[in-house]
């Protein structure tokens, strides 16, 4: 029996793309109509919300722009082509030195939080050239593959909360709770060029979006056409 409105909490697996947790439900549903409300990342982890069957898709817009929770590790004193770990890594040299040639010490936790709460508001963001954005219908990851990089205007976010959870130089772990359309890798990068040491986004995990957790998240490989039924989400507000 298929639900009207049939929506499942995934937990996306390391490197699997959300595309593919689409590809693999509908073989496994034997459902065309399949679809998810927002992007994660290949090398992300965490909750996707899938929706099954043609009313569900139509209204998957309705979870797009809820606030999305998120824990990430960053990596200090290196960087990434892509932001994350996925990419060309470069490691800067350590000790880090300031421009007149002196040593820099690592960040103190003080110094850390100061330039965490600076990110905290309404802000612009630029999308990152790898990244599933399309510009003039062509997605930017493509282009970067082939090495182009072209213009991308900024996107306004609004970062609502970051705390640090743990901090042990080079890696620091925090929670980010954002506006729909943020990109944390981007953020990541940004944190490490106020820090003046570098950083990339090591892992990344979406542990909320609204008031929907990733505790309730199922692997999709746990699903089959006999128990889909007892992954329904029992309640969506709308």
């Amino acid at each position: 029996m298929l639900y009207l409105m049939s929506y499942v909490l995934v937990d996306k697996p390391k490197t699997w793309t959300s595309h593919d947790v689409v590809g693999y439900l509908r073989k496994v549903l034997k459902i065309k109509k399949i679809g998810h409300a927002g992007t994660l990342d290949p090398f992300a982890t965490g909750l996707l919300i899938v929706g099954v069957g043609r009313e569900s898709t139509k209204r998957l817009d309705e979870f797009k722009n809820l606030l999305k929770t998120y824990i990430a590790t960053l990596q200090l004193g290196a960087i990434s082509d892509t932001g994350d770990s996925t990419g060309v890594i470069t490691n800067l040299p350590q000790p880090l030195l300031t421009k007149e040639g002196h040593a820099l010490s690592p960040p103190t936790k003080g110094e850390l939080e100061g330039v965490l709460d600076s990110f905290i508001g309404e802000q612009d963001q630029i999308p990152p050239m790898y990244s599933a954005k399309k510009i003039e219908g062509k997605k930017l990851y493509e282009l970067a593959r082939k090495g182009i990089e072209i213009e991308r205007k900024p996107n306004k976010i609004n970062i609502y909360e970051i705390k640090l959870l743990e901090y042990s130089y080079p890696q620091l772990k925090i929670e980010v709770i954002c506006s729909a359309g943020t990109y944390i890798r981007t953020l990541a990068q940004d944190i490490g060029a106020a820090l003046d040491v570098g950083a990339y986004c090591d892992e990344l995990e979406r542990t909320k979006i609204g008031d929907y957790s990733i505790k309730d998240g199922v692997n999709p490989k746990k699903i089959s056409k006999e128990n889909y039924e007892d992954f329904i989400l029992k309640e969506t507000g709308f």
